[in-house]
This record gives structure tokens, sequence and C-alpha cells, in this order.
């Protein structure tokens, strides 16, 4: 007897099913901020009405108190829907709706949010919402410092206090469980005082299981480091040596945590035979998890995540829970053998931005995005040997803006030919593919031989491909947008929303070794662009995406011209989002400055 389906409604969203049904005209529900993290603040505006899909908001925001608002991204409509049954074990679903993000804001600050709703069939309304950002995760500034050894820790532990920091002497201090909880603005902090500069404070096994308000700090772990049912806390400057390294699961993960700054280190090589999901490698299981975690309002970030199946991983199939306001950015991610990052089964108002992947079987994977918007912005990806793109099971919902991808086979490609995903973006990207790929250059081989530009066979008239720059290295500019060929730029054009641009490898400004043959491992590429290549000033200009541009315009691709490269991976001491929040602000400034703003 077949198995009966399971149906989800994503949680605090089911209040939609209650507004009454509208017709084309948009009856406006309720406006929430759910889930705020350091640097991202998320809207979601339940509505009934707009069949017709035809209904817009637009977004301006500024620092409460303050008197001049700033343009946003507008809102993103996403109608009712949910996963076919055919497509997961569970039948995910989610309400009628528009939700959007504010990006790169300053933590611990309150924000006026301006939605203006317009509907050529009626309901126009303007709504103003606050929402505050929360702050970076930091020691109670009138903390108690206690001095610990591997002989006094424990009995500290279990006495530890909000506010209490545990300074942990160099040594050996085997499995650990934390038993107490810190409180808002006085966490419990766990801290190597790193005073030898060869041995560090060691763990078999550290478990924050159910905790609230403590942080992990600068120690090393020999092993996993488990956050399943926390809240609210920190695992920050780490190091992790561990088959299963920083996880939080299955349901219901852990919600509002920060996993910062740490390096996270799985035994997985860089080698043909361990690529994709079901290949074995050394006569092992392909399998390991650097980062994985279910659960709202996480944010991972500045990390370094080495030799693993996946290297930062949601949640799949039967185990996510209420994957939204999830946040990855700035992590440098090498030797993924499936997905560099596994963002799938994420809903509305997930951020993955400046991420830099190097060396994995695929790259950004959104199989699927549950209506979104899932965002996915400025990420760097070098030599994947699959695809950058991964949109597989009904993914509803991506938007992928300002990516760089250098990779042999095609390149500007999203992975298999049976599925349609829709409602997604694909605006100021640049990507190259080419030569080598091999026996991965494509799953189906009834297309041709691969190294072609864009591979995009899922495509249909609910997306658009605008202002990209596409090429290959060592094969004809040619490929493929929803089964229909193209074999030049106007071709390309014609298929899509047009302004898109054909490049080169000569389109960057250093020397970049295409990673023809992929293998063995390669180091990180400098793919900033070059002085008047063909992406500089052309992309299109997002509101809070790109106002921080040089030149005249904002440029294609992940990097600005003239700017030294993103930080990616654990930061130097002192830097904090903070610090990044005001470097980018100087940024900006300078461009509101010129005339044509």
């Amino acid at each position: 007897m077949k198995p009966k389906m399971l149906s989800v409604v994503i949680p605090l969203l089911s209040a939609s099913l209650s507004v009454a049904w509208a017709g084309n005209r948009t009856v406006a529900g309720r406006v929430s901020t759910p889930f705020p993290t350091l640097t991202n603040l998320a809207v979601e505006w339940l509505i009934s009405g707009d069949d017709d899909l035809d209904a817009t908001v637009e977004v301006a925001f500024r620092q409460a108190g303050q008197d001049n608002w700033r343009k946003a991204l507008p809102l993103v409509r996403v109608p009712a829907d949910c996963v076919p049954p055919e497509k997961s074990p569970v039948v995910y679903r989610w309400p009628n709706m528009f939700a959007g993000s504010l990006f790169d804001l300053r933590p611990a600050t309150e924000y006026e949010i301006r939605l203006s709703l317009h509907d050529p069939d009626g309901g126009d309304t303007v709504q103003t919402v606050r929402a505050r950002t929360r702050p970076v995760p930091r020691a109670a500034a009138d903390s108690t410092v206690k001095k610990v050894n591997p002989v006094t820790f424990a009995d500290s532990a279990l006495t530890a206090r909000p506010g209490d920091v545990l300074l942990l002497a160099p040594g050996y201090y085997g499995e650990f469980t934390m038993r107490r909880d810190g409180e808002p603005g006085r966490p419990i902090v766990i801290r190597s005082d790193r005073s030898h500069p060869l041995i560090n404070s060691t763990f078999d096994s550290v478990s924050l299981e159910g905790r609230r308000h403590v942080i992990l700090e600068g120690v090393t772990v020999n092993g996993p480091v488990s956050l399943r049912f926390a809240e609210s806390c920190a695992v920050r400057g780490c190091t992790v040596n561990a088959l299963y390294g920083i996880i939080a699961k299955p349901q219901p993960g852990c919600a509002n945590c920060y996993i910062a700054d740490n390096a996270v280190t799985g035994p997985m090589p860089w080698v043909a035979e361990g690529i994709g999901s079901s290949l074995v490698w050394g006569g092992g299981a392909n399998e390991g998890e650097g980062i994985e975690i279910t659960g709202p309002g996480n944010v991972v970030c500045f990390n370094r995540v080495l030799g693993y199946r996946d290297c930062i991983s949601s949640m799949e199939s039967l185990w996510p829970y209420d994957q939204r306001c999830f946040d990855i950015y700035n992590n440098d991610i090498s030797v993924g053998a499936d997905d560099g990052i596994e963002a799938d089964f994420l809903s509305a108002n997930c951020r993955i931005m400046r991420n830099r992947l190097t060396n994995c079987g695929m790259g950004l994977s959104g199989q699927p995005t549950l209506g979104g918007p899932v965002y996915f912005i400025r990420n760097v990806i070098y030599n994947v040997v699959i695809c950058p793109f991964k949109l597989e099971r009904h993914s509803v919902g991506n938007y992928f803006l300002h990516n760089t991808v250098v990779k042999v086979g095609d390149g500007f490609y999203e992975h298999h030919y049976q599925n349609e995903y829709f409602r997604t973006h694909f605006i100021n990207n640049l990507t190259l593919g080419g030569t080598g790929a091999g026996r991965f250059g494509r799953y189906a081989s009834s297309e041709g031989p691969a190294g072609l530009a864009v591979v995009l066979p899922g495509f249909n008239e609910t997306c658009s491909f605008e202002y990209n720059a596409v090429g290959t290295v060592g094969t004809p500019f040619a490929g493929i947008i929803g089964r229909q060929r193209f074999g030049s730029l106007a071709e390309l054009d014609r298929l899509t929303g047009g302004h898109n641009r054909q490049v080169g490898i000569e389109v960057f400004a250093g020397r970049v070794d295409f990673p023809d043959p992929a293998f063995p491992e390669r180091e990180p590429a400098d793919l900033r662009p070059a002085q008047g290549s063909a992406v500089v000033d052309a992309a299109k200009r997002l509101s809070d995406v790109n106002d921080d541009f040089t030149g005249a315009g904002p440029d294609i691709g992940a990097h600005e011209y003239g700017r030294p490269p993103e930080h990616y991976g654990p930061r130097p001491p002192g830097v904090d989002e903070e610090t990044l929040w005001e470097e980018r602000q100087k940024r900006i400034a300078k461009c509101y400055s010129l005339p044509e703003h």
C-alpha cells in the first residue's frame, strides 16, 4: 500500500488560511518581521486576493529617528503553493503573501520600514513597521571571569551563573555537556584563554543541546559540537575536526544561533571518485557534514569549512523545521564533494551571500526552495565540476544576483533536465564554462557535448534572465534556455530579458587559470574584473544590493572593479559586523553623492 503523504504548513504563516478570498483585488492582512538576524531583516505580509498577480509592494527604510529614507528591493510576490507530492515525502505548503529582506544593516539597531502596496484592481495601502536587528553575541560588560582548568572545569560549569566567563587553561577536557543557561545580554561564556601558542583547550565533543544564551569560544573540538534544541547560543572562533562538525539536527534544530569564525575540517579528499551524492571514496561512504542545522533565525558566517560531502547544509525531505531567515555569508568553503552549500527546503527570507566556494561537486543547491524568496548574492564559485546552481524538486522563489562562476563543462548550469523551477531570477551574474567536463559535465547526454555557456532547460515564463555576462573557454558560445537552443548573444537576448554580455577569461584583472583539469585541488582564484572589461558599470541597479558600487554604475558579477576582495573565513581580532557595516556606509555615501543617483 502506498504510504500516506504528510502535509506541513510553514509555521507562523498558517494564519493566512483564515484571510478571505478576494479575487483580483488585494486585501492586506498581517505584517510581520520574523526572526531578525544581526545584519538582515525580514518582512512577510499576508494577503488574500491578487489572483492576477499584478500587485506590487515598494519598500523604503531608515534607522529609527533619522530623516532620510532609502529604497530597498521590492517585496516578492509569493503565491500560495506547495511542493508536489511526487517531489517530497512531506507536502510543504506556503501561504499567499509578499515577502522580502533588508540587507547589511547595523546590529542592535531599530529600523522603520515603509511598505507601499499598489494593485491596479484595488486595495492600495501603506503600512510602516519597526524591527530591530540582533546584537553581536559577546560577554556582558560586567562579566565575572573565572579561571578554570581540566580539574576544576566540570564543577565550575555546573555552578556557572548568567554573566560568567569560564576562562579555560590549555589542556584536555574530554567530552562535555553544558547544563546551565545564561540570560539575554548576560550569556555564560566558555572561552579558551589561548595563553600558550601551541596548546589549546581541547575537547572530544561539546553538547550545548537545549541551552540558552551560552557562547563557546576559541576551543578545539576533535568531534561534534551539538546545538540541537539550543536558542540564542554562539559557537565562535573554534577549531572543529570531525566527520560531523557543528550540528543541530534533526527537528527542531536550533533557533537564533550564531556560528562564526570557526575552522571546521573533515576527512573528505578532493578526488574524482568522491564527487556526487551516490559515489564512494577510498572504499568508504561519501559522507560527512561540516555545519548542518535546521531551524529559524540562524547565522552561519566567516567560517572556513573543508573536506565534507556537504560543507554547509540545511536539512531536507522529512527533517526541515521552519527554515526561515537563515543567513549564510562570507564563509570560505572548499572540498564539498556533493554540495558546497546545500540550501535545500529553505522558505522565506533566507540569505546566502558573499561566500567563496572552491573545489566542489556542486555549488549552491536549492532543491527545492519553498516559495522563497531565497537570495543567493555575490557568491564566488571556482572549480565546481558538475553545476554551480542546483534547482530541483519544484524549486520556487530563488534570486541569483551578482554571482561569479568559473568551471569546467557547462557554465551557467542548473543541474538536471527533468525538473522545472519557478519564479527564479538570474540577474547580474558572471559565468564561464568550457573544456574539461569529462563524465561530470552533464547528467543528460541528449543535449550534446558539455561546455556550453548556458544550460537552463528548467527555465520558463515565470523566470527571468537579464544583465548576465556569460562565456566559454575552448568551446563554442552556445546554450539552452527552456529547451530552446541559441548560438549567439543576440539569440540569447531574444530568449530572455536581454542586456546580457558575452565574455571570455580576459574579463578578469589578474591571471586566472581555467580549471581544466579539475583535479588535483586548486587554490581559490582572484576573480575581480579587469578595468574597462565588458562587465564594468554594466549591471542592473538593484536597491540595497549594489548601492555601494564604484565608477558610473555597478559591475556584473560578485566583485566591483577597484575594490579589494571580500574577506572569506575567520576574521582577524577586532573585526565584527559593526565594523563591516561602518565600512559599507562610507561606500554607499560616496555612491549617493554621484549626480545620477
